[in-house]
């Protein structure tokens, strides 16, 4: 439901305090009390995040390397987005908070929608809408469109190994000369320039971007980039493709503008 582990252990550490001061003597089904007290709590921090327009996502992203005194450990991180899936886990962060908590406690742990309802304050209908509409997403993001894709994941799949060994000459090979690069203002630093044109000023700029935590994914069903280390969406690079050479770079990392994206990771 929240895709860190750091943030999963906060929302059980809370239940458990709801859980020391409250009479349950009265509760019947103690596991249906702690699910529904679990899952609001998650509602909650995914309405945090999102309630937050002014700071880039990337500030929820869990840290790549975790100290000793942070008790964070980046290989049961690693292991938890493995787990439920890299691209569920960018899916996912597309979803509204409400429709996200549906779809998990149903598509993944089997709830009822009669007992998620008031998890999300609607009515069973209502909450079997949200999942609905998660689901198709997820299904949507899943399926492969009709055009050949070889040609766009051979040049992408370049473009990434180039970035990722910093090669600019082997940027310039797949880049064409006129090249666009436009990107949001959640994606560049503040005062930086939102677009940079010719295959130079691109290859420089990609050069020292994130790779090493960027795939290859379906953006909107062509080839694109996902860079979301351990399963957390911070920013999309979609890619424009003429004649084996990159012409337009969209870089999206706005939350708003993500969520509003169809991704699928491409597994290699």
């Amino acid at each position: 439901m929240l895709g860190s582990l750091s943030e999963a252990e906060d929302a059980v550490q809370e239940a458990c305090l709801r859980l020391s001061r409250s009479d349950t003597s009265g509760v019947e089904n103690l596991r249906g009390w702690l699910t529904t007290v679990v899952a609001r709590v998650c509602l909650d921090m995914l309405r945090s995040r999102k309630a937050r327009p002014e700071e880039p996502l990337g500030v929820h992203l869990p840290k790549p390397i975790a100290s000793r005194e942070d008790g964070n450990n980046p290989e049961n991180e690693l292991q938890l987005a493995h787990s439920v899936g890299l691209a569920l886990l960018v899916v996912l962060e597309t979803l509204a908070p409400a429709e996200r908590i549906a779809f998990v406690l149903h598509d993944l742990f089997d709830l009822p929608f009669e007992e998620i309802a008031p998890i999300v304050e609607r009515s069973p209908t209502a909450a079997r809408q949200l999942a609905s509409r998660a689901r198709h997403r997820v299904q949507g993001a899943a399926r492969l469109p009709d055009a050949d894709l070889t040609r766009q994941r051979e040049v992408v799949d370049a473009f990434l190994a180039a970035s990722r060994g910093g090669d600019f000459d082997a940027l310039l090979a797949v880049l064409d000369p006129d090249v666009m690069l436009r990107a949001d203002h959640a994606a560049v630093p503040s005062g930086a320039s939102t677009e940079v044109r010719g295959a130079a000023a691109v290859a420089k700029r990609a050069a020292k971007g994130r790779a090493r935590f960027a795939q290859a994914a379906l953006v909107n069903g062509a080839v694109g980039i996902v860079v979301a280390p351990r399963g957390r969406l911070l920013m999309v690079l979609a890619f424009t493709i003429a004649r084996g050479k990159i012409v337009e770079i969209d870089v999206v990392a706005d939350p708003e503008r993500l969520r509003q994206l169809d991704l699928a990771v491409l597994d290699y």
